[in-house]
């Protein structure tokens, strides 16, 4: 059984950084990915970003790339997310999921229990 838990969410103002945190326990396969997903009421979840966890294939969705860097910490075994550039439609609850090497959230049968980002103009 693989557990996800989030932290590092809050408050920035627009133009600020955030750091996400997603610490994993249980065993992940080399060829499965960690994905980070997001969701605002009334709209289905989308993925923001997503690694393989031997960590060689990354992707970002274009609302994010540039501004948003996906990483694993191999020692503690966590999935970070680094937040620059934020904008106000970022804003969102952000969860971390484990799961096969998609972009649907559909696909992914880990989640964690997810972190408010607010991003104030």
């Amino acid at each position: 059984q693989v557990q996800l838990v989030e932290s590092g969410g809050g408050l920035v103002q627009a133009g600020g950084s955030l750091r996400l945190s997603c610490a994993t326990s249980g065993r992940i396969s080399s060829d499965s990915a960690v994905g980070w997903f997001r969701q605002v009421p009334g709209k289905e979840r989308e993925i923001v970003a997503r690694i393989t966890w031997s960590g060689n294939v990354i992707y970002y969705a274009d609302s994010v790339r540039g501004r948003f860097t996906i990483s694993r910490d191999n020692a503690k075994n966590t999935v970070n997310l680094q937040m620059n550039s934020l904008k106000p439609e970022d804003t969102a609850v952000y969860y971390c999921a484990a799961g096969p090497l998609a972009i649907s959230a559909r696909a992914y049968s880990f989640w964690g229990q997810g972190t408010h980002v607010t991003v104030s103009s």
